[in-house]
């Protein structure tokens, strides 16, 4: 578990609210012109032009197993930079919404119940109570495998040549 002070930013996917640790935040972008990529999985959007560099984009919400949603005002892509099999791979994330930074102290971070669970248990780092609800914290390196990161990168390669 976390021994110190972390700051996270708060997104939504449908009426669950997540975070991510801000320090894997690269930035936060508007849903911009998404290539499409043939025979990737459903889940995977395509890529994106983000200052010159092909960024893979996922749908957040198809990767966690919710139904797919048209994109909103509100939707953004939250480019992240992850640890996959130690490289460093950057990869969008699309959201529902982001919302803003806060602060996790280590005493407020509750385990993930292991029953009765709709996320896989190695994607929740843990959860924060929150009022009446429940910010559940993302491991994004989990939700990225590296055999999904390196077949999106291949992907990202081919759509920029």
């Amino acid at each position: 578990m976390m021994q110190t002070t972390t700051e996270a930013i708060t997104f939504k996917l449908g009426n669950e609210l997540f975070s991510i640790n801000v320090a894997q935040v690269r930035e936060v972008l508007e849903v911009a012109q998404i290539t499409r990529i043939p025979s990737t999985p459903d889940y995977m959007r395509g890529v994106c032009n983000v200052r010159g560099q092909a960024i893979p984009v996922l749908d957040l919400r198809l990767r966690l197993g919710l139904p797919q949603q048209p994109d909103t005002l509100e939707t953004r892509i939250i480019v992240m930079e992850l640890d996959v099999a130690g490289e460093t791979v950057i990869v969008g994330g699309v959201a529902d919404s982001v919302h803003e930074v806060i602060s996790i102290e280590p005493d407020q971070v509750r385990p993930a119940p292991t029953i009765a669970m709709r996320w896989r248990a190695e994607f929740i780092e843990g959860m924060v109570g929150r009022g009446e609800d429940f910010i559940i914290m993302l491991n994004v390196n989990a939700v990225f495998s590296s055999n999904e990161i390196a077949l999106v990168e291949e992907a990202a390669e081919l759509a920029m040549a």
